[in-house]
């Protein structure tokens, strides 16, 4: 039996920083639609189920590392070099690579706030400081303030296009000149976690920049559009020295053997999981139309979720979303982002918000 009170001291950073908040879940036995988390609302294709199933009879073995299948399927996809795609679970984890990769102790990264909530978590984790751009009222990202912010100690720049929670996508030009604006010696990174729902003709083609830039990192995941939120697995684009140290800065045998042949599968599959994308699409701007028509100003999103930004309303809105059965997530003090799920979903959530909404 142990008796003693622990003394062992954790980093000092940690006793200011917040543990990353999941996505409420409903209550065991209760009848809710789950808006909370971005998961892509519909279940893996037949053909993505029976490669997981054929992957389990290995889960004995250790899996391929460097996932060398998945990452040239994914270079072929890209048309990139397969040594400047690097496989991790799920992109918030390669990020963290991509910090320790690039990070000194004291080192500056730039980044929006609001937007991804790992993200203060990484940056403090790679021994950094945070530097926080505050995201315009339209939810978009103020660039040139984020360019401003850069001195002398700045090492990363986060970029999340679109940006999670708020949804806008930065557009081509802006992007362009943002990156004309920063040293070379600092990373960008473009976190595209959900480029696969944006539909703005304006949106930047962050390969074209990957190829233009050498200080850029794309990230993006399995976990959103094909829905293998389960599974993590995510990726790194980089330049091929870039990309070796993020290797070099990656969890050993992170990536399991199902996770590289289910991500393989759903490559394969990729003409279906897209028209799955292109129905939530759909259903997102049904979305926004139904809060627009009830008089709510709210972003235009290109991901998978909307964002209507409530201010100190947020926790007392998503209680009586999650009350008439959709599970919303609030922002404390910031707002509330739905995710868009099922039609059904969103009906009991446009219930809400026309009972809530502006008057």
């Amino acid at each position: 039996m142990l008796t003693a009170v622990s003394r062992v001291p954790l980093r000092r950073a940690f006793a200011d920083l917040p543990a990353y908040v999941p996505g409420a879940r409903a209550a065991v036995g209760a009848a809710a639609y789950k808006l909370s988390s971005n998961e892509n609302p519909y279940p893996p294709l037949p053909s993505v189920v029976a490669a997981i199933a054929d992957a389990a009879v290995d889960v004995n073995r250790y899996p391929d590392m460097y996932a060398t299948e998945l990452t040239e399927a994914i270079a072929q996809r890209l048309g990139v070099a397969a040594e400047s795609v690097v496989a991790g679970t799920g992109s918030v984890a390669v990020l963290g690579h991509v910090l320790t990769a690039v990070c000194e102790a004291g080192d500056e990264v730039v980044l929006p706030w609001r937007s991804f909530e790992a993200y203060p978590i990484a940056v403090t984790l790679a021994h950094a400081q945070q530097v926080r751009v505050p995201v315009g009222p339209d939810g978009r990202l103020d660039l040139p303030a984020m360019a401003a912010a850069v001195t002398e100690r700045t090492r990363v720049v986060l970029v999340c296009t679109p940006n999670n929670p708020t949804g806008p996508a930065v557009r081509d030009a802006e992007l362009r000149a943002f990156l004309e604006a920063v040293p070379r010696d600092v990373l960008v990174v473009l976190d595209e976690a959900y480029v696969e729902f944006v539909r703005d003709p304006d949106a930047p083609d962050a390969l074209a920049l990957l190829a233009a830039h050498p200080n850029v990192v794309v990230l993006r995941t399995f976990s959103k559009a094909y829905g293998l939120a389960g599974l993590r697995v995510g990726y790194a684009v980089a330049r091929p020295r870039l990309a070796a140290g993020i290797r070099t800065a990656s969890t050993p045998f992170g990536v399991s053997h199902v996770a590289q042949l289910a991500a393989l599968a759903s490559l394969r599959a990729e003409g279906e999981l897209l028209a799955r994308v292109d129905a939530i699409v759909t259903e997102r701007t049904r979305m926004l139309a139904g809060l627009r028509a009830q008089g709510w100003d709210v972003p235009d999103s290109q991901a998978n979720f909307v964002w209507l930004p409530l201010g100190d309303r947020a926790a007392t809105f998503a209680e009586r979303c999650g009350q008439a059965g959709a599970i919303v997530r609030p922002f404390a003090g910031d707002g509330v982002r739905v995710s868009v799920g099922e039609r059904e979903a969103t009906d009991i959530f446009l219930e809400v918000a026309a009972a809530n909404a502006p008057r």
